[in-house]
């Protein structure tokens, strides 16, 4: 999915990519590098300016279109993607920190120039020092490397007081000595500024930008230019595997590549959903410093530094070819490398995000706090009416949560447990209303009831079961009255769902199930489980299995739990030995199991792709608010910044789904957007887990055995991870579905 999220951005990015097809071909850019290099315009610079492709962020004051940096990233991601050489990103970023700066005839003249076509540079790094001189400021050093310098017309650079106080001046070239270098981004030129002694004045000295919104804007638009680098990865990628042969087949018929070009894609999703969550920080009419520092931070640790993974691993699809330079693939990727460098150090973000995420937390909410207000005050009052209520039900349990009572049968009466639900039992609330709804909980500090495995059964009842089945069960389930299990999973079959062995015999009024079940989470709280059994061994696998409502409590059920390397029993191994099940109990006909299963299996998997806040950050919060580590705290708050970085991105992600879905756009293709959280989702908690570790030291030889439902024990979490990575379908199948359903890669 492209940054554009609605349809003017969407139009925007269209017209975009058509006219740098035409103006700036790859071929036209390579013809050009020698010059390009030396800080040359390139040939279509004329034709950008007379677009206002340039301007679209600046003030309409000050000449431009007066459009957000939202609309910015649009046009930068798809410049990128075609590898638009020249000065643009340079001066965008140059002239967008300029905008951020206060009302100031420095201000004015700059953007001005920046409007009529002047070209920019941004020096924001360290190696110019400030002095007090003569009512101005003397500049003295030589900075590190700068995009875009030579042949800049214009150079808002930062210089730092002896104080610590930022000072930022507009120059010309002429202030100084401009030394080129040989650029790593073969379409941009790079150079160094030697100042010795430089006198700046009042005509020159700009007011100090916010620092936030200044350090968001250019780490937000060198993220859209890295998102438009990756998804050429991936387009070229998939494209070259789909046609290369090799022993007879599509090299992309190969399983390995087919999970590469899908994990290329899963990175490409999360460089785009960061930029894009970086440039509404930037838009937000909050303007909130410690949510603009949240967001730079994010996409300076997590987007840039993937997108040089993803062109190199995109290098290694190509094969050989890929490698030479007559391809384009290493020009690629020499922008990636070029665009991590310019936003500086990768851990220096990892410690700034982590500093920032111990003094709050991103806001990923999508309603205004006043929006919906009728709908609001109906809440009010029910929910008001709940906290008076007194939590009498059964208490929760291992996974299950506690069961049943007035407070949840009032919730239910309202229609609020699953409000999206459909009308008896829900609301039908959209993702607004939903929202809304969340909001109004949390203020509360009112816990949303959950069915847990219900809210991946009842969805399958709702869309394939008979009225009579609904009635049964529905409405319990939502007031906590019935539990269910799940009994998809066998001891042989593994990943291979539709290879199961559990047998269905017809008899007079029902079925007889007979098998072994095994990993199943709630089976020993469950009343009713949602079991798959072959009723046709004749039939091809995926026909021949149907799906039955199995009472957990019927004669020959045997439940025994399975104590996992956590010391925790949290799954079951499930024994059903001539188990009669009613012919009530068979959803739909004999032989849809396997449909009726991809129903259950795809909620199960969106309600995990949704879950933003897995704990993983708050484990590193509370190991650094004990102080159980050996590593310094500085090490820990790194790490805290790159857990949180991971959770950013997905929740990014999420975001963007859910906000596409309102406007009735598209997500990455074929409702797969789910299997790209999951493994977004599940490859976080596997490297949080693991980085937690790394600097516990001799404080991991202890590891404190769980006592409840849940550890906060940091090595019995890592010991859970095989839960996180196995459930729902592993890493592995949720890439045979990208590369199948999103790529269409051949089978």
């Amino acid at each position: 999915m492209a940054l554009a999220l609605t349809d003017d951005h969407r139009d925007l990015a269209d017209s975009v990519a058509a006219w740098t097809r035409r103006a700036a071909p790859v071929e036209a850019t390579r013809a050009q590098l020698d010059d390009l290099a030396a800080g040359k315009r390139p040939e279509a610079w004329d034709a950008l300016v007379q677009q206002g492709l340039h301007a679209i962020h600046l003030p309409e004051e000050d000449g431009g279109a007066g459009a957000g940096l939202v609309e910015l990233a649009v046009v930068t991601e798809q410049l990128g993607r075609a590898l638009h050489p020249g000065p643009f990103l340079s001066t965008v970023l140059a002239s967008a920190v300029v905008s951020a700066a206060p009302e100031s005839p420095v201000r004015s003249a700059a953007l001005e120039g920046f409007a009529e076509g002047a070209t920019g540079a941004l020096s924001d790094g360290p190696g110019l020092t400030a002095t007090p001189y003569d009512g101005g400021w003397l500049l003295q050093g030589e900075t590190r490397p700068v995009l875009g310098l030579p042949g800049a017309d214009l150079v808002v650079v930062r210089a730092t007081s002896a104080t610590g106080q930022p000072v930022w001046c507009v120059l010309t070239p002429a202030a100084g000595e401009v030394i080129g270098e040989p650029a790593t981004d073969l379409s941009r030129s790079v150079g160094r500024l030697v100042l010795d002694g430089r006198l700046v004045g009042a005509a020159e000295v700009l007011p100090a930008p916010a620092a936030e919104r200044a350090e968001l804007a250019a780490a937000a638009l060198l993220a859209a230019d890295a998102a438009g680098v990756a998804r050429w990865c991936v387009d070229a990628a998939v494209a070259h595997v789909s046609t290369r042969e090799q022993f007879g087949v599509p090299v992309g018929s190969f399983q390995a590549v087919q999970h590469k070009a899908a994990l290329l894609l899963v990175k490409a999703e999360m460089i785009g959903a960061a930029a894009w969550d970086a440039a509404r920080a930037g838009d937000d009419e909050h303007d909130d410093p410690a949510q603009q520092r949240l967001a730079a931070a994010q996409v300076g640790l997590t987007a840039l530094p993937a997108a040089v993974d993803v062109a190199a691993e995109a290098v290694l699809l190509f094969g050989g070819i890929g490698f030479t330079w007559e391809h384009d693939a290493h020009l690629y990727w020499r922008r990636a490398i070029s665009l991590s460098a310019a936003n500086g150090p990768e851990a220096t973000w990892a410690a700034r995000l982590g500093a920032a995420a111990l003094e709050g937390e991103r806001d990923f909410g999508f309603v205004a706090d006043d929006a919906l207000p009728e709908l609001r005050a109906e809440l009010a009052a029910v929910l008001d009416a709940a906290l008076a209520l007194p939590e009498d039900g059964v208490p929760a349990t291992g996974w299950a949560p506690s069961r049943g009572g007035r407070r949840q049968e009032h919730l239910a009466d309202a229609r609020l447990v699953a409000p999206h639900y459909p009308e008896p039992w829900g609301r039908a609330a959209g993702p607004e209303e939903q929202a809304v709804i969340a909001q109004e909980f949390a203020r509360r500090a009112l816990a949303q009831p959950s069915t847990v495995i219900g809210e991946w059964v009842l969805p399958t009842l709702l869309l394939h079961g008979t009225p009579a089945q609904q009635q049964r069960f529905v409405d319990p389930t939502l007031r906590g009255e019935i539990f269910w299990c799940q009994l998809f999973s066998e001891p042989g079959a593994g990943s291979d769902l539709a290879g199961l062995s559990t047998r269905a015999r017809k008899v007079d009024g029902g079925w007889v199930l007979t098998g072994q079940k095994v990993w199943n989470s709630m089976a020993a709280e469950a009343d009713w489980g949602v079991c798959l059994a072959r009723t046709d061994p004749d039939a091809p696998k995926h026909a021949g299995i149907s799906y039955f409502l199995v009472d957990m409590r019927s004669e020959g059920v045997d439940v025994r739990p399975l104590r996992q390397a956590t010391g925790l029993s949290e799954f079951n191994e499930v024994f059903l030995d001539d188990v009669f099940v009613p012919d009530e109990c068979l959803v739909a006909e004999p032989g849809a199991g396997w449909r009726l299963a991809v129903t259950t299996l795809a909620n199960e998997r969106l309600s995990m792709g949704a879950r933003l806040s897995h704990g993983s950050s708050d484990l590193v919060r509370a190991v650094l608010a004990s102080g159980a580590h050996e590593a310094s705290r500085d090490a820990v708050v790194e790490v805290l910044g790159r857990c949180v970085g991971r959770e950013m991105a997905l929740s990014a992600l999420n975001l963007r789904s859910v906000l596409a879905r309102i406007d009735g756009l598209g997500g990455v293709g074929g409702g797969a957007e789910v299997s790209v959280q999951k493994v977004c989702n599940a490859i976080a908690q596997r490297d949080n887990s693991r980085d937690l570790l790394r600097v516990l030291g001799r404080d991991a030889l202890v590891a404190v055995p769980p006592t409840g439902k849940h550890t906060t024990d940091p090595v019995i979490d890592h010991l859970g991870l095989p839960a996180v990575l196995v459930g729902g379908g592993t890493i592995e199948i949720q890439l045979n579905v990208i590369a199948r359903r999103v790529l269409r890669l051949p089978r």
